[in-house]
């Protein structure tokens, strides 16, 4: 199996096919494999890779560095040591954040396009801010029960991420979620759910592919606040995936992997 040690941590990571290169950027507490049906059919025309974060998946867990813009600084040091260039960023859910994360840090000189797969610009529920999904109050009960209670806190993250999830969706979150230790779970969710990018979006140079899931169960106005991302974008446009809840690329893959590669083709 492939590993890289990115900053002091040893990231695993698959890479497949040739061509122009996509690197597949996960969510909070997940892991590559949520990207698998994207892996697989992408590769005929594509180089696909994707990458464990540190605490993630099968990547080392590390006790320190567990924070959205260090999860950029380990992703600038991938694409510098495979020598990856010209690259469209697939960020799903806190994936994205890592993807503005590492435009802010580290500007777009590798990045041909950007792709946001159904996340805000900002999670939190700002003062001046119409579209968060959890106050201070929410945030304390979420860390709660990560702390007390892992199966009730792993089955309502499975009934937020999926709309109807099957029997393998549910697997496949729990084996995933699973990987990640209760403390790395507490530090990466406390940084990525206080996170804002609303100064970072206007200034992105690069196209971006911005995608929603119709059937959000994480809150009301959500499908808003992800097309509110596109708006704040220069260069976006908008996909709303029907019938679909917070993951497309799982619960809609045929239909998620035409729209990439449409965008990809239209850069």
């Amino acid at each position: 199996m492939p590993y890289i040690q990115c900053n002091g941590a040893d990231l695993y990571y698959e890479d497949h096919g040739e061509g122009h290169p996509i690197v597949f950027l996960h969510g909070v507490m997940c892991g590559l494999r949520f990207f698998d049906p994207q892996m697989g059919s992408l590769s005929d025309k594509y180089r696909t890779i994707a990458v464990d974060f540190r605490g993630h998946g099968r990547s080392e867990k590390t006790e320190a560095g567990h924070t959205v813009a260090q999860y950029a600084r380990d992703l600038h040091t991938f694409l510098e040591q495979r020598n990856i260039e010209e690259v469209v960023l697939v960020g799903w859910s806190m994936g994205a954040f890592v993807s503005w994360d590492y435009v802010d840090q580290f500007g777009t000189e590798r990045i041909r396009g950007l792709v946001d797969v159904d996340i805000e610009a900002s999670r939190f529920q700002w003062d001046d801010y119409d579209y968060g999904l959890t106050d201070l109050e929410g945030l304390q009960d979420t860390l709660a029960l990560v702390q007390e209670d892992q199966t009730s806190f792993i089955q309502r993250l499975t009934g937020q991420v999926f709309s109807n999830p099957t029997t393998e969706m549910r697997t496949l979150q729990f084996d995933e979620t699973s990987r990640t230790p209760t403390p790395i779970k507490s530090a990466i969710l406390f940084d990525a759910l206080t996170r804002d990018y609303r100064a970072v979006l206007p200034e992105i140079d690069v196209p971006m592919l911005v995608c929603a899931g119709a059937d959000e169960t994480r809150g009301t106005g959500t499908v808003a606040a992800v097309r509110h991302v596109a708006d704040l974008v220069p260069d976006a446009t908008f996909e709303l995936f029907e019938d679909c809840g917070h993951c497309p690329p799982i619960e809609q893959s045929e239909r998620f992997n035409r729209i990439v590669n449409q965008f990809i083709t239209s850069l």
